[in-house]
This record gives structure tokens, sequence and C-alpha cells, in this order.
């Protein structure tokens, strides 16, 4: 139910990913390109050849199918550079406004071409959030988005999905319920979307549960009092469980955005996010690493969320069902 960035571009490199491998299970890593706290490009991808075996070395550290997760996206979120000799893949809102399927599948399936042989089998694309505000410094600002049409959105975001899942990799769609029209960024405050959000940001999400792909979900951290008036989606029962789950009928593994980003670092603090989020209903908490640099973050997870069991605050069938999707889902990769 966790999964940590690290520093190091070998595992020699970095002693606690070790420990968290070995001691305490670790269900998965996720890789950066740049690291933030420090400002440098000194992280864990250095070229082809070094990320392929630092991936194969996690794997082989791992005693069981461990996640080896990465934001590629394409355009200007791509951690897989030109500059390091990286294969260069066009942005979603390119792909969507030359609108050719041809071309979309030939990016997708370079993409996945690409990650599989690099030994990645989650990827944190594509996008679907509509380009509702095409100012927001997070999404249209940075054409991150295919499009402001839902049919669109749903169509190209389907040929990367095919593509993924035909080379063994699981693409995880984001930012539910939507983040499209955000006026500001989540990594530095919480974005509040109540004025904005529109119902037709689900149409992706609806789309693609009902068309039968296997993918997973990232929350978004937003706050939206339409949905729920307490609590950022990443945080909300009422979002995750009762409108994802319940209503659009996801059954698929269901990833937090970072959270170590200042939306919910700083107004929840580790204890009540870890909880909330887990009530909420999300399977795999997702501590990047990479806003602050915490090297001892997986034991101090796992202690929170045993005392949490323990006082009775997170419901161990809770527990089981998000490991059981979990395995679900390793077993898919396992086969394929």
């Amino acid at each position: 139910m966790l999964m940590v960035g690290f520093r190091g571009f070998t595992v020699d490199d970095s002693d606690h990913i070790v420990r968290d491998l070995t001691e305490y299970h670790l269900g998965g890593v996720i890789l950066f390109d740049y690291d933030v706290p420090t400002s440098t490009p000194e992280r864990n991808i250095r070229s082809f050849e070094q990320v392929r075996n630092l991936n194969s070395k996690l794997q082989e550290i791992s005693d069981r199918q461990l996640l080896i997760a990465i934001d590629q996206e394409g355009g200007r979120v791509a951690r897989l550079k030109p500059t390091r000799d990286f294969q260069p893949h066009v942005s979603a809102e390119y792909l969507g406004e030359i609108d050719n399927p041809d071309s979309t599948r030939y990016y997708a399936a370079s993409m996945s071409d690409q990650l599989q042989e690099l030994g990645f089998n989650i990827n944190f694309a594509p996008v679907v959030d509509l380009n509702t505000n095409p100012q927001n410094p997070v999404i249209g600002a940075i054409e991150r988005s295919f499009s402001s049409d839902p049919e669109l959105v749903t169509k190209h975001a389907s040929i990367f999905l095919d593509e993924f899942e035909e080379h063994g990799i699981t693409g995880v769609i984001k930012h539910f319920p939507g983040h499209g029209s955000a006026w500001n960024d989540s990594h530095v405050g919480m974005a509040d979307v109540t004025e904005t959000w529109e119902e037709t940001e689900l149409k992706p999400y609806q789309n693609l549960i009902e068309s039968g792909h296997n993918f997973a979900i990232m929350t978004a951290h937003v706050f939206n009092e339409n949905l729920d008036t307490d609590h950022p989606a990443t945080l909300s029962k009422a979002v995750q469980t009762d409108l994802l789950r319940n209503q659009l009928g996801f059954e698929g593994v269901l990833f937090s955005d970072d959270m170590q980003m200042e939306a919910i670092r700083s107004f929840y603090g580790l204890e009540t996010a870890i909880k909330l989020a887990i009530n909420a209903g999300v399977d795999i908490l997702v501590f990047g690493n990479n806003s602050v640099y915490d090297p001892d973050i997986v034991p101090k997870a796992v202690q929170i969320i045993i005392n949490h069991i323990e006082s009775g605050e997170i419901e161990e069938d809770q527990i089981h069902e998000s490991y059981e999707r979990v395995q679900a889902l390793k077993e898919r990769l396992s086969n394929g």
C-alpha cells in the first residue's frame, strides 16, 4: 500500500530503499529525473542502461513483484528526456489538437516500448483532465490535457491504455475527479475547484471504466465543495468510494497523488492524512520524497497505519480490500 521515491542512480546509493524492500516489503517505487529539494538533476535517471540496471536490481531485491513507476506523459512532463538520449514524446495537447489516432498510437507505442525495455510496469499517464482552464498552471498551461472535449480525451487516452497494456504496463489515469479547471497548483497549496469544476469532467473516467480497459486511477489534491464540504478529493470517502467506486463502478487500484505535496502536508500532517486517505478508499499511498525528502517515510507510515488499525480508526477490512486489489494488479502484470 506504499510507493516511495528515493535518491540514487544505483541501489548502492540508497541504504533506505534496500531496507524498505527487504525489511518492510515495500510494494512500489517511483523514479524521478530531478531532485527538487536540492534543485539538481542528480536523482535516479542518467542513461538508458543505468535505468534498466537500476530497475532490474530493484526487482531482484524485492521478494515479490515490485511496482516500478514513472511520470512519463510526453511533452513537458517527461522524466525520460531526449537530452539523456531517451525517445522524445510530444504533449497530450499536441496529439489532441491534430486529433489523428495513428499519430497518437505511434507515440503511445514508442513510449510503451521504451518503458517496457527499461523495466517500468506503472506509468502515471495519460492525463484525462479536461482543458477547461487553459491558464491552469499545472495542466492547461503546460499542455498536459488532450482537450476540453471529454469524448476526444477518452479516444486518445484509450489508445495509450491499449499500448501500455500490450507492453505489460499499467497506465494510471489522473487526476480524479478533475484538476483541469483549477487556477492554482496543489504542489504549493490547496487548489479549490468548487466554483469552476463541472460534472462533465467525470465523463472520461466513466467512459474508460465502461470500456473494460485495465488501468489504475490517481486522485487529485483538489477541494471541491460540490462533492465534499470538508476534505480534498484524495482524503474524501464521498469522492473516492461513494462516487468513484459505487457510482462509476471502478474496481481497480486507486493511487493517491503525492502525499508530501503542500496541499496535503501543510493542511493535515502525516498521521491524519494517512488515516483519511485509506478510509477514503485509496489503495496505494504515494510518497514521492521529492517535495521534501524523508528516508524514514516507510517505517513512519507503516507504524502510523498499524497504530490506526489498533485504535480502530482504520478497519482491517479496508486494508484487506486494498491488498486484494493491489495483488490482482500485480498478478496481471506477472502474467502479462
